[in-house]
């Protein structure tokens, strides 16, 4: 079985960290030239949402990466996708604003999702809260501290958040697939030429969700293999 381990674990660790080399060598790749097109990530983001009718959603520089704030109801760009007006830029741009158009139509993956992110939160900091308290309670009680208290904590910290991210596998396919490529190639916001290169800056970035997914995964797999000893 040791063999195997020492096997398995690099091609998992590999598989987890590919992903995010990808997207960041794609990404990197289709920054340049920083000028191809007429309107930056910013000016496509806005431009998209008003033709949906989503006048009410700002379009926001940010610092913690490109993302959509449901709560906040605005679509947040990284300085250089807000500013560039690169392949990258517009892709990424388009592929936000489609997540405002699920949250919009009330797409349910991305509404489970919300709901599952605060239970998550709450969830994990119980669970951390659970962890802590175990050493605690074995030294006071001179006690190990019974199997069942592990599995919860586990579940609650790690397992909430694998969930968490297989939900969003769906809601980044939508949203770059069904919503962001269409309305990049309907409307004819893409030199022709570009298209398939979008798409592939598209599956890049949906497969650092699954790397993501596959990382949970395998703390959920580490810790039950912890708990098994």
């Amino acid at each position: 079985m040791t063999p195997l381990l020492f096997i398995l674990v690099p091609l998992l660790l590999l598989t987890v960290w590919l992903p995010g080399w990808w997207v960041r060598r794609t990404f990197a790749r289709y920054s340049e030239p920083a000028d191809r097109y007429y309107g930056s990530g910013a000016m496509l983001a806005r431009l998209l949402l008003d033709k949906h009718g989503l006048q009410d959603v700002a379009v926001e520089p940010t610092e913690i990466g490109d993302h959509y704030d449901p709560q906040a109801r605005a679509v947040r760009l990284s300085a250089h996708n807000y500013h560039q007006r690169s392949l990258t830029a517009v892709t990424v741009a388009a592929h936000e604003v489609g997540h405002a158009i699920q949250h919009a139509e009330g797409y349910a993956p991305l509404a489970l999702r919300e709901r599952l992110v605060r239970f998550a939160i709450t969830g994990q900091r119980l669970g951390a809260m659970m962890m802590v308290a175990v050493p605690l309670i074995t030294l006071l009680t001179r006690h190990p501290a019974p199997g069942l208290f592990l599995v919860v904590a586990g579940l609650l910290s790690m397992g909430l958040a694998a969930i968490v991210h297989l939900v969003t596998l769906p809601t980044e396919f939508d949203a770059s697939f069904r919503r962001a490529l269409p309305l990049l190639q309907r409307g004819g916001y893409l030199h022709e030429a570009d298209l398939p290169h979008a798409r592939r800056i598209l599956e890049a970035a949906a497969l650092t969700y699954v790397g993501q997914s596959l990382m949970a995964l395998l703390n959920v797999a580490a810790w039950l293999r912890f708990l098994r000893r």
